[in-house]
């Protein structure tokens, strides 16, 4: 255990590690999971799983925002280089397999693809270059999609729009519940998501579905309480919603960014890589900033794409019916270096973060 506790607070951590122990069931099992690619590197980079009992089992859902953009929205990205327009995106984004290529081959051969830090970064480019046309990537769950609605309902360059590729994670933990096999027990709900968000968007689990579901921070001892806030509920028999992260989120989120959201998008189904279509999980642009939606203004639409290739099973590692070394391509055909799938791209990939972690430890 001592190897392993290499961050503040170890006492503490071992703390709570012992409790868990102590209330943990003595029969039966718990598989809690979470959603947020920030959770699972914590998680595996200190080993917190061996921590655990052999009951109590957390797993990783699709909490990492690049993973579930799916194919067909890559492939509308790279049409567009292909047109000579100006993609700008954030760097996880680049390697993001398209259904035949991705944008940082498109930009091998000739496309002017470009990385940037902030959208604010985008659009000031669009300001200097105005003879291009420029459209940036916007990728993310809650969290970043107010930086997104902020530059949309500023000042805009004609020469500037944006593919909107955003996403909401309390859809997505609504349809785990309908895995039949997954058998979830518990949410840890994601603290850079809930700190825009706030509770209230969890609230139907404990209430409708009597998930026990607890908000968490990112450090190590943030989750192991998540862990033991959620057995504690199930050796009450109750279900409740809980913030264990009180520091940062608030129960009613970030007024200001929600408003500047619900200004600027709709919420409408979309498709997630791997899981398909889901109601009411995907932003658009307002009817009033339509000037500024890439698909409208350059027609490109793309129905249907490939999302998971031959071999790969990125499918089930994002919902979490399987471990990554569970795939036959992890750390063979599929390598940080050459990524196959999704999941192996972002450093909030759950393969790419056991890539970095298990496989090299092992």
């Amino acid at each position: 255990m001592t190897e392993k506790l290499r961050f503040r607070n170890p006492e503490l951590a071992k703390t709570i590690a012992t409790k868990i122990q102590e209330i943990a069931p003595k029969k039966g099992k718990i598989k809690i999971c979470h959603v947020c690619g920030t959770h699972e590197w914590t998680i595996t980079h200190f080993g917190l799983r061996s921590l655990l009992p052999k009951n109590v089992e957390v797993i990783a859902g699709p909490g990492c925002p690049v993973c579930i953009v799916p194919a067909a929205e890559i492939d509308e990205a790279v049409q567009l280089a292909k047109k000579g327009i100006v993609i700008t995106c954030f760097g996880d984004v680049l390697r993001v397999p398209g259904s035949e290529t991705s944008l940082l081959e498109a930009k091998a051969v000739g496309a002017d693809v470009r990385v940037v830090y902030a959208v604010s970064d985008a659009v000031e480019m669009a300001k200097k270059e105005p003879d291009k046309q420029f459209v940036f990537s916007a990728v993310g769950f809650e969290t970043t999609a107010p930086s997104t609605a902020v530059e949309a309902l500023g000042d805009l360059p004609g020469n500037f729009s944006f593919l909107v590729s955003h996403r909401l994670i309390p859809p997505a933990m609504e349809l785990l519940l309908g895995v039949g096999d997954l058998e979830i027990d518990g949410f840890i709900a994601p603290g850079h998501v809930s700190a825009i968000i706030g509770l209230k968007p969890y609230e139907l689990f404990p209430r409708v579905y009597r998930m026990p579901t607890v908000v968490a921070g990112f450090e190590p001892v943030d989750v192991l309480m998540a862990v033991y806030m959620i057995l504690k509920q199930h050796s009450e028999g109750k279900a409740r919603l809980e913030n264990e992260y009180p520091r940062v989120v608030k129960p009613e989120g970030n007024l200001k960014a929600l408003e500047m959201m619900d200004k600027a998008f709709t919420v409408t189904g979309g498709n997630w890589r791997g899981i398909g279509r889901l109601p009411d999980s995907a932003l658009q642009l307002r009817e009033s900033l339509k000037q500024f939606d890439a698909r409208e203004k350059f027609g490109v639409h793309v129905e249907q794409g490939k999302d998971i290739l031959l071999g790969c099973e990125c499918h089930l590692v994002i919902i979490g019916k399987i471990k990554p070394d569970e795939c036959p391509m992890f750390m063979k055909a599929c390598t940080p270096a050459k990524p196959v799938g999704a999941c192996m791209v972002s450093s909030e990939g759950t393969c790419r973060v056991w890539a970095k972690n298990v496989a090299v430890q092992a």
